[in-house]
């Protein structure tokens, strides 16, 4: 069974940093493309930051190039977002998800992924 949970969300000043972390479970995350989505209130879906399954090769939302990171272990199956810089409209939930190996041009859109781990809150306020 296919299972991602998500971690490493919680409320942080504008400016500053978290490390989300997610551990996939009932599959090897190395074979699949995988990537890190947000949904702010009256927006749609994004794609964040999202990394294939061959190449390392990774997209990013252009608010956030820059200022995030996609990496992932596989020895640990676990993907990893650093955020740094963040701002106030970037509160929301953060969800993982992945699929089968996708063409570049699907990385970063959430319509190609089909499973999706629960999320975790990231909250940016003083």
């Amino acid at each position: 069974q296919v299972q991602l949970v998500e971690s490493g969300g919680g409320l942080v000043q504008p400016g500053g940093y978290l490390r989300l972390s997610c551990v996939a479970s009932g599959f090897t995350l190395d074979a699949y493309a995988i990537g890190w989505f947000r949904q702010a209130p009256g927006k749609e879906r994004e794609g964040v930051a999202c990394i294939s399954s061959s190449d390392g090769s990774t997209v990013y939302a252009d608010s956030v190039k820059g200022r995030f990171t996609i990496s992932r272990d596989n020895a640990k199956n676990m993907v990893s977002l650093i955020m740094n810089n963040l701002k106030p409209a970037e509160t929301t939930d953060y969800h993982c998800a992945t699929d089968f190996p996708l063409p570049f041009g699907d990385l970063g859109s959430p319509m190609a992924y089909s499973y999706w781990g629960r999320g975790t809150q990231v909250t940016v306020s003083s």
